[in-house]
C-alpha cells in the first residue's frame, strides 16, 4: 500500500480498520515532501513537529471514540488561510514574517476534527494571478511538466495533492483561483457558492468574490471535505444561514436525464483546439451516459472579464490600504509588481469622476450577468464547458502580457462574479497535458454538480492518472 497515494476516503478506511496509523500516513507524506517538493516547490511553510504532534492526537481520539472521516488524514492549507501559530504570508515579502494569532473558521473546523496540517501552501501573491509565478516567495512548477505552471493561484495546493505531496488542500477561489490550477494538475477543485464557506480569517482580496473550497483526488473527496468546512459562521457576515446537506449523499447517482447547457460563448474565439477537442469528448461522454446537452448562450459572457478586472481590483485596493507597515506587515515597497497593477487600476476605476464610467457600470453589467445566468438555469440543471481556454502554459509565457494572462480567466469568473457554485473535474489529456471540465449550478445546488462530476469520473478515471516525479 503506497500510503500517500490514497484518497481521502481510502486513508479514512484504511486509519478505520487499523491497517495503518494516522504518525505512518503523516510521516510518509513528509518523507514524500522532503524527496519530492525541491523540484516542485508546492510549500512555504512546512510544519512537521505539528503534523506529527496532530497525527498523534489523532491516533488516541480513533482508538477511543467516534471521529471524523478527515481526522488524523495530512493535509495542506493554501497559505492565505491564516493558521493560529503557523507562518501566513499570502505569497508576498510584506507578511514574510507574519505569524497570526488565531485561525480561520474553514482551517479551525479541520483543526477541530482533528486533521493534520503538512504545511502552508505557495501561490501568487495575495493570490493575484494564474500561473503562481506572482508569489514573492518562490515558483511553484506543474507535477506534469517542470517547465509548465501549475495554474493560480492555489497552484502550490493543486501541485501538492496531484503529486501525493497532501491527500487534499484547501484553496481560495476569486476567478477561478481553484478550478483553473485544478485543470492544470489533474485534480478536482471546488468552488462553492459564495456564503456557503465562512471567509473569515482568510486574508482578502476581493471580498464579494472571495471563497473557500478543496482540492481533492477525487470528487467523493471533494464532497467530504466540504462536509466539514461548509456552514453557518457568527464571525462572517456574509456566511449564509443555510441548511447544510450531506454532500456525499448526492453521489453515485445516474445522470440520465439531467439537462446540461453548453454556452456557445464558451466555445469561441481564444479556445485553444486541442482544448475543444478534449471538452466535446468530455461532454460526448456526459450524454452518453444519459444526460441531455443543451445549446444555450450567456452573451454578457464576453463582457465578463472586463466587468471582474474592474470589481475586483476596486475591492483589492480597498483591502489592501491596511498594509500601510504600521498596522499591517511591512512597508508598501515591499508589494510586487502585479499587486500594485491592481490597486493602482482599482483605486482610479473608484476614484472622482471615473466611479460611474468604470465601477458602476461594472456592477451594472454583473447584474445582467447574474440575471442570464437565472434564465439559464430555469431550463438546465448544470452548465458545462472547458475550466480554462488553453493547456498549462510555459513559465515566462505570459507575464510580459498581463491581459493574455487575464484572458485565463474567462471561463471561470463568471461564477464569482454571480456567486454560483462550480467545479473542475478531470476531462482527459491533450500533448499530454491535463484538461479539466469546468460544472456550474445555481446557488446551493453544490449537490448538481457533484453528482454529474462523480458520474462523470467514474465512467471516465481520469482523475486516476498520475505525473511521473
Amino acid at each position: 500500500m503506497e500510503l500517500t497515494k490514497l484518497t481521502l476516503r481510502e486513508a479514512d478506511e484504511a486509519l478505520k480498520e487499523r491497517k495503518i496509523s494516522s504518525k505512518e500516513l503523516t510521516e510518509a507524506h513528509l518523507l514524500r515532501i522532503a524527496e519530492k517538493d525541491k523540484q516542485l516547490g508546492a510549500y512555504l511553510t512546512l510544519t512537521a513537529e505539528l503534523a506529527l504532534e496532530q497525527a498523534e492526537k489523532a491516533d488516541q481520539r480513533r482508538k477511543n471514540e467516534e471521529v471524523c472521516w478527515l481526522t488524523g488524514v495530512p493535509a495542506a492549507i493554501k497559505d492565505i488561510i491564516s493558521t493560529k501559530n503557523v507562518r501566513t504570508t499570502a505569497g508576498s515579502k510584506i507578511l514574510e514574517d507574519y505569524t497570526p494569532v488565531y485561525s480561520a473558521t474553514a482551517y479551525q473546523r479541520l483543526e477541530d476534527v482533528t486533521t493534520v496540517l503538512l504545511g502552508k501552501t505557495n501561490l501568487d501573491e495575495f493570490a493575484m494571478g494564474a500561473s503562481t509565478e506572482n508569489s514573492a516567495l518562490g515558483k511553484t512548477v506543474n507535477p506534469w511538466d517542470l517547465e509548465r505552471v501549475p495554474g493560480g493561484s492555489s497552484g502550490g495546493s493543486a501541485a501538492a495533492v496531484a503529486a501525493d505531496l497532501a491527500t487534499f488542500a484547501l484553496g481560495t477561489d476569486t476567478g477561478g483561483s481553484i478550478r483553473q490550477p485544478a485543470s492544470f494538475c489533474n485534480v478536482v477543485g471546488l468552488k462553492p457558492t459564495y456564503g456557503r464557506v465562512s471567509r473569515y480569517g482568510v486574508i482578502a482580496m476581493a471580498s464579494s468574490l472571495d471563497q473557500v473550497g478543496p482540492i481533492a483526488k477525487t470528487v467523493e473527496d471533494a464532497a467530504l471535505v466540504l462536509n466539514i468546512i461548509a456552514g453557518h459562521d457568527k464571525y462572517d457576515s456574509t456566511s449564509a444561514k443555510k441548511e447544510l446537506p450531506d454532500f456525499t449523499k448526492f453521489l453515485g447517482g445516474k445522470v440520465k436525464g439531467m439537462k446540461i447547457g453548453v454556452p456557445k460563448e464558451f466555445f469561441g474565439k481564444g479556445l485553444q483546439a486541442e482544448v475543444k477537442t478534449t471538452v466535446e469528448g468530455a461532454l460526448a461522454k456526459l450524454e452518453e451516459l444519459g444526460a441531455s446537452l443543451i445549446d444555450v448562450s450567456l452573451p454578457t459572457t464576453k463582457e465578463a472579464v472586463a466587468v471582474y478586472y474592474l470589481i475586483m481590483p476596486s475591492e483589492v485596493s480597498a483591502n489592501l490600504a491596511r498594509y500601510d507597515g504600521i498596522r499591517f506587515g511591512k512597508t508598501r515597497e515591499n508589494f510586487g509588481a502585479e499587486v500594485k497593477r491592481r490597486i493602482m487600476l482599482g483605486t482610479y476605476a473608484l476614484s472622482a469622476g471615473y466611479y460611474d464610467a468604470y465601477y458602476l457600470k461594472a456592477a451594472k453589467v454583473r447584474r445582467v450577468l447574474f440575471n442570464e445566468l437565472q434564465e439559464v438555469f430555469k431550463r438546465v440543471d448544470v452548465i458545462a464547458g472547458p475550466t480554462s481556454p488553453v493547456l498549462p502554459f510555459k513559465f515566462g509565457e505570459k507575464t510580459a502580457d498581463p491581459l493574455s494572462m487575464y484572458l485565463a480567466d474567462i471561463y471561470t469568473v463568471t461564477a464569482n462574479l454571480a456567486g454560483i457554485p462550480a467545479i473542475s473535474v478531470p476531462a482527459g489529456f491533450a500533448k499530454g497535458l491535463p484538461v479539466g471540465l469546468q460544472l456550474q449550478a445555481n446557488h446551493w445546488e453544490e449537490g448538481k454538480l457533484l453528482k454529474v462530476a462523480h458520474a462523470f469520473e467514474q465512467a471516465t478515471g481520469f482523475s486516476k492518472e498520475k505525473p511521473k516525479l
